[in-house]
């Protein structure tokens, strides 16, 4: 479509609505509605029109081609870390690079990947499959038959969307078994009881799904039989979440459940034994993070007074888990982490827990063992002040790979010994030069005196005149942590370019645990975005930057961020990078997944949860007489959790109210906005381009 054509449309649906509208945005009325069709003829004219237009400006800005060519050579660089997983007798590794665009499946044994030149085997390679069947594919991953990993179901998606085409796989023969457990494209997933046996959620026709658009019933499907004639274990509500089948596999035994979440924080958990269900009795919005030694790992989100006991929120108890479905309420006490930490992650070994615990946003590694009905801990000795995660562990083995890495510390694998002892296995190398620049944490308060901590990486002689073109980043929302990590993308393409980066830990996050969380949940949503402001106005202050050169981007709920700054404080930026966002507050609960967040959000179908909502919805507080920085929308066509129509509807109105507005919708990519390497260059080289014309 020609640019005139895309100007006339618009002029059209403009001219279509009243004046009013136009000068009240605030009103429910919503003249863009014909957006939200996702391969509507009429919204891809409009988003070919858009893309065009923004491509023209933004491919054209001297850094672009710079940053494109430099961070794809970085992305399909031989030297990046081929990150293992345990799978029986072998590692595995998911590997693409230049030649495998779409990516290989390949093996190797834990010999020989510790080798510095593995021999690989490939075991799947998705580049040829997308090619022999003349499809999109997008690998997701694979779920398989534990102890042998033999039988794997592999997930495929269209384009990268959450939905998948599931199919059994023979790893063995390498090749995907034609009679198999095969399913269409769906949201849900598949869970293995035994070599001939499944659990699966799906969507198995009219009233098979919840308003979130995940399975609402799971069947019981064997071998050899049709789909159709699979047997029904749990039926939930048409307003859970979801229904999903899990099955926690130990060395000694293996305990399939039905989780019924019925919001995004609470569920229900029944354990499944031959046709029977148990409801495990702990509190609904409580989190079963595994089994060990037998011991059923719950994680509290609040308080819980249990057997004369009062287990406190945030903290990790256990608890015999064949005991617990006797009736037994013995509950030990593995953590309780205090004010200022708070449980990032457990890994269960052979013989250990591994709990990765963040300590004021800084990454620390304990081992646990249960001996004689006790819990015993001590520190693992690994790299201090940055970012630790567990890639890889077995409960067959004590075998354990950890990543660490800090804002200008390459990523680093290491291998975790018998003794706990930290060997380097690889560190990606130093894309860029990092001794110019010191990382520094600091402290601001909040508008109701929450103190608000927040990272900033900038060269060691930064003069404080208020002219560094700064990126401030945030998320804050579903208990998500914001930690230190490495990437050469930053370093590249804005550190290198006089940029100053700061990551804000503000509340709705999970940096300090469950209550960081909580006090930004439903009617305290501002707090977050409080925070967000507090970090850019103490910048400002101490001269770090200014408005003029203050930048910011956030994704998906940090997209939402984006679009109540945008709104709410446009006084203060001059860049917005807004990424797969949510921004239409009134509608989100109707639009793919939206209703799924309602656990978080509210729900804006009840007048005083609306009332609240409305106060910060993006869509609904743009007003005509503001005047905005030149936003960058971004999404993508193929995101099926957050609905693109939420970015599409955004530029409308605000193009409509004569408003500059950058907009570029990749048509694949799902919700991570890009399927592949050279796509997610190509989306950072456009962003960073807009964001030094802007801020410079």
């Amino acid at each position: 479509m020609s640019r005139n054509n895309n100007i006339i449309i618009l002029v059209l649906a403009v001219l279509a609505i009243t004046t009013n509208v136009i000068a009240n945005p605030k009103s429910d009325a919503d003249q863009f509605l014909w957006l939200e069709e996702v391969q509507g003829e009429k919204a891809l004219s409009w988003v070919e029109g858009q893309n065009k237009q923004t491509l023209e400006v933004l491919e054209n800005l001297p850094t672009f081609q710079q940053f494109f060519d430099k961070n794809l050579e970085i992305a399909n660089s031989s030297e990046q870390i081929a990150y293992p997983s345990f799978r029986g007798d072998y590692i595995y590794n998911f590997w693409r690079d230049a030649t495998h665009v779409r990516g290989i499946l390949r093996r190797t044994s834990l010999a020989e990947y510790k080798k510095a030149e593995p021999a690989w085997e490939t075991v799947l390679d998705i580049d040829a499959l997308a090619k022999s069947e003349d499809e999109n594919w997008v690998y997701k991953g694979n779920s398989c038959l534990y102890p042998e990993y033999r039988h794997c179901i592999v997930s495929l998606s269209r384009g990268g969307a959450d939905a998948s085409v599931r199919r059994e796989f023979d790893m063995q023969t390498k090749a995907f078994i034609t009679d198999g457990f095969i399913t269409a494209e769906s949201k849900g997933g598949i869970s293995w009881i035994n070599k001939d046996t499944v659990m699966i959620g799906s969507d198995f026709g009219a009233g098979s799904m919840t308003d979130s658009g995940y399975p609402r019933i799971t069947k019981i499907w064997n071998r050899g039989s049709p789909l159709a004639d699979a047997k029904i274990v749990f039926e939930g509500k048409q307003s859970d979440v979801g229904i999903w089948g899990v099955v926690y596999n130990t060395p000694t035994a293996s305990y399939p459940v039905i989780v019924q979440a019925t919001s995004f924080y609470t569920s229900n958990t029944y354990s499944y034994n031959d046709g029977e269900l148990t409801k495990i009795e702990i509190p609904e919005d409580a989190n079963i993070s595994g089994i060990y030694k037998g011991q059923l790992l719950v994680r509290l989100k609040t308080d819980w007074n249990v057997n004369v006991a009062t287990y406190p929120q945030g903290s990790l108890i256990s608890i015999d888990f064949e005991k617990l479905l006797g009736g037994s309420r013995d509950f030990s006490l593995v953590i309780n982490p205090d004010k200022r930490s708070t449980i990032s992650g457990l890994s269960i070994t052979h013989d250990k827990l591994l709990v990765n615990m963040l300590s004021n946003v800084r990454s620390e590694l304990f081992s646990y063992t249960f001996n004689a009905g006790k819990w015993q801990h001590s520190r693992v000795d690994t790299p201090a002040l940055g970012s630790i995660s567990v890639v890889a562990s077995s409960d067959t083995s004590n075998d354990v790979f950890y990543a660490y890495a800090g804002f200008l510390k390459p990523t680093t694998l290491y291998y975790l010994d018998e003794n706990l002892q930290s060997q380097e296995y690889k560190s990606l190398p130093a894309f860029f030069d990092a001794s110019p620049y010191i990382v520094s944490q600091h402290a601001t308060r909040s508008k109701d005196g929450t103190l608000v901590p927040y990272f900033m990486i900038a060269r060691k002689d930064i003069q404080l005149d208020g002219t560094n073109p700064v990126l401030q980043y945030g998320y804050g929302g579903f208990e998500i942590s914001m930690r230190p990590s490495y990437s050469a993308t930053i370093g590249v393409s804005w550190l290198d370019q006089g940029g100053v980066y700061v990551l804000a830990n503000i509340r709705g996050g999970g940096e300090f645990g469950p209550a960081w969380h909580l006090a930004a949940l439903k009617e305290n949503r501002q707090k977050s975005y409080d925070d967000f402001i507090a970090v850019a106005e103490d910048l400002i202050k101490h001269k770090v930057t200014s408005p003029q050169h203050l930048g910011i981007r956030g994704r998906s709920n940090g997209g939402l961020l984006m679009g109540v700054m945008l709104t709410q404080r446009p006084d203060l930026f001059n860049a917005v990078v807004c990424q797969v966002p949510l921004l239409d507050m009134r509608r989100f609960n109707k639009l793919l997944a939206g209703a799924s967040w309602m656990a978080e959000y509210g729900d804006p179908d009840i007048p005083e949860q609306w009332e609240y909502i409305r106060k910060y919805s993006p869509y609904q507080n743009l007003d005509a007489d503001k005047t905005y920085p030149k936003v960058l929308f971004t999404t993508s066509t193929r995101d099926d959790r957050v609905h693109p129509g939420h970015a599409r509807k955004m530029v409308a109105l605000m193009e409509a109210m004569g408003k500059p507005v950058y907009y570029y919708e990749n048509t694949e990519g799902g919700h991570d906005g890009a399927s592949n390497k050279k796509q997610s260059a190509y989306l950072n080289a456009l962003v960073y381009s807009y964001l030094l014309d802007q801020l410079k």
